[in-house]
């Protein structure tokens, strides 16, 4: 059998099921821990631990976080397609780094008629 997410060949035996879905186990592990932007305790938590660790700004980001926060700084605000097309990232990898970001109170989304835009706290 092939997962029917990213086309992995995967043991009949190891065959996990979601949402009428027949995944391998790290697509099945990624459908179930979806990571939410708005969520007061992970921002608290980051917060904390940053503080902890003496981090401040993008201290302890990942290089490519790092550099979202500085290109949705420099465009003051801008959408998601945009980021995506300008860093060649699919729109779930964009919503992970953003949410990471969010949780540090780096980046934020708000809606503007009927766009949503990013920019900066």
């Amino acid at each position: 059998m092939f997962c029917d997410i990213c086309g992995k060949e995967v043991p009949e035996a190891e065959v996990e099921y979601h949402a009428e879905l027949k995944l391998c186990e790290d697509c099945f592990v990624e459908a179930l821990s979806v990571p939410k932007a708005c969520n007061p305790m992970a921002v608290r938590s980051a917060r904390i631990t940053r503080e902890n660790q003496g981090q401040q700004g993008t201290a302890g980001l990942l290089p490519i976080q790092e550099e979202i926060c500085r290109y949705v700084k420099e465009k003051k605000q801008t959408t998601r397609p945009d980021v995506c097309k300008h860093f060649n990232l699919s729109p779930k990898e964009l919503e992970k780094h953003f949410v990471v970001l969010r949780h540090c109170e780096l980046v934020r989304a708000f809606k503007e008629g009927n766009e949503i835009y990013l920019t900066t706290f």
